[in-house]
């Protein structure tokens, strides 16, 4: 018979060692946890914000077939989100030539129409042309080609992806295509620094494209940005110029002066070039109805198939993920007010991605409210969106159409921002900075990004308001108010986030 102490040792044993294994079956799970990944931003991050002030792109360079632009990566409120900001315009037939970024990102279709590609390593090239099509093709110099899935793009589309994720756009459309890029660098997916490092795969980008925030820093805080006189722009190169020639052509198994061809170095369209002809990819051709309704079914299904928090086979789904959902479509609107609104918010329960890459995004319109008597215009005090804070989340916000007038206060009560903003204009709204939006005069809409797949917020007025949890005894000795004034502030706002102008607002 065992002695006790043997026993005691025993028994011991067998829960420390299932102890162990209970912490490595959860360490997958943990790496994609959202507290996870606001704790290392935190840790890179730091947001004493005195004054925040609406940004325009500080940068600008162009290219053959378009121009780049970027916003100060180094202003206080972009270093505190841990967040860069690009706004890509491309013209007619122009493409955005492949490369992968050190960030997650999402991209914001502000206007236009046309193709983007995403190669994820490991997936098959799914779409294929059959040996007709192609002998069908081959008068217009075409031939059989396979590719992974091409999607279509449009206004109002947001695109999701991941870091190290290689990528191209396009324009198919008449009018310029309008791109704006946020790049999450304070994510856990960059191990690199707090640069946005855009590496690119063709071309040769200008030395300006690159992020100048860690020579900003190693500088002391002094701005770096040179330009030579008459003289020609400085330029990075593609990653296959750091290449030998022969390394290349045993790689790819070609001749070295195609191997040559891949380092570009006497390109200079920049990082837009224009496309000879219209391009063709191989893929199902759909009416924009019928886009319209599939992508409905597919983002239906996904989260109709999602059984929980963490999904089961992701290995498995991630080369058929879906990357793209609309904002603009009125029918899909999350909430609707017809005197103040509409919102849609895009997370992970509608874009499935977004819950590894770890952000969202939102999109609101603020109406215009003109009211007249007799003829005459009497008042024209516009919608506003409720004082509310970020809970989880800081928000940098870009302007997509009209003008608003916005505030925003820091955790000591100080006005940090009070400004009219207008289209084009960025601002960061810092976690638990309180915050209020108001409509100009022809309305307002932008488009918000938030750093966590969850994003929410509180509310300090309106039905589902902070105030509306209190007692009023609460609220009548902390406001000094009596108990019919502290019944007001509760209940005298019936309406939902989005608020139409009240009697006691107007001017």
């Amino acid at each position: 018979m065992a002695s006790p102490t043997m026993l005691c040792v025993t028994l011991g044993l067998l829960v420390l060692v299932q102890s162990c294994f209970a912490q490595l079956e959860q360490m997958p799970r943990q790496q994609f946890r959202p507290e996870r990944q606001r704790e290392m931003r935190s840790q890179q991050n730091e947001c004493q914000l005195e004054r925040i002030t609406a940004q325009e792109p500080s940068r600008r360079f162009e290219s053959e077939a378009g121009f780049t632009e970027i916003f100060n990566e180094n202003d206080e409120q972009f270093r505190c989100a841990g967040v860069a900001v690009l706004r890509h315009t491309i013209q007619q037939r122009g493409l955005l030539l492949p490369s992968y970024s050190n960030t997650p990102k999402l991209v914001y279709v502000e206007q236009g129409r046309g193709f983007h590609g995403a190669a994820f390593p490991g997936c098959p090239e799914t779409f294929q042309s059959s040996r007709s099509q192609a002998a069908g093709e081959q008068h217009r110099g075409f031939s059989r080609d396979e590719h992974q899935k091409v999607r279509q793009i449009r206004e109002g589309d947001v695109v999701a992806l991941p870091a190290g994720v290689a990528d191209w756009f396009y324009n198919e459309g008449n009018t310029p295509l309008v791109l704006v890029q946020f790049l999450d660098t304070g994510n856990a997916a960059n191990q690199l620094d707090q640069d946005f490092r855009k590496f690119f795969l063709a071309g040769n980008p200008q030395r300006e494209f690159q992020s100048q925030r860690g020579q900003f820093e190693r500088e002391g805080g002094r701005s770096l940005r040179r330009q030579t006189p008459g003289g020609p722009q400085q330029t990075y190169r593609n990653v296959f110029s750091g290449f030998d020639e022969q390394f290349l052509a045993e790689a790819f198994n070609i001749d070295t002066q195609l191997a040559s061809r891949l380092r570009n170095e006497d390109d200079r369209r920049g990082i837009i070039v224009r496309a000879e002809h219209e391009l063709r990819f191989v893929g199902p051709q759909f009416s924009r109805e019928e886009s319209e309704a599939l992508e409905r079914e597919e983002s239906e299904r996904e989260r109709g198939s999602r059984g929980g928090r963490f999904m089961n086979g992701f290995e498995e789904t991630f080369c058929s993920a879906r990357l793209r959902h609309n904002m603009n479509d009125p029918s899909g609107a999350d909430l609707f007010n017809p005197r103040a609104g509409r919102l849609k918010t895009v997370n992970s329960f509608d874009l499935p991605i977004l819950r590894f890459l770890q952000f969202s995004a939102k999109k609101v319109f603020l109406y215009r409210y003109n009211t007249e008597f007799f003829g005459f215009l009497t008042c024209n005090q516009n919608a506003m969106m409720t004082p509310n804070w970020n809970k989880n989340a800081h928000s940098i916000c870009y302007v997509t159409r009209g003008s608003g007038r916005v505030q925003i206060v820091s955790d000591n009560g100080q006005t940090v921002f009070d400004q009219e903003v207008r289209q084009g204009q960025v601002f960061t709204v810092p976690q638990n900075f309180a915050v209020v939006k108001r409509a100009g005069d022809e309305g307002f809409e932008y488009f918000s990004f938030k750093t966590n797949d969850h994003a929410e917020i509180n509310q300090l007025a309106g039905r589902v308001s902070v105030f509306r949890a209190i007692p009023e005894e609460v609220l009548s000795n902390a406001f000094q108010i009596s108990r019919e004034e502290a019944r007001r502030l509760k209940f005298n706002r019936e309406e939902v986030t989005l608020f139409s102008p009240s009697q006691f607002g107007r001017v």
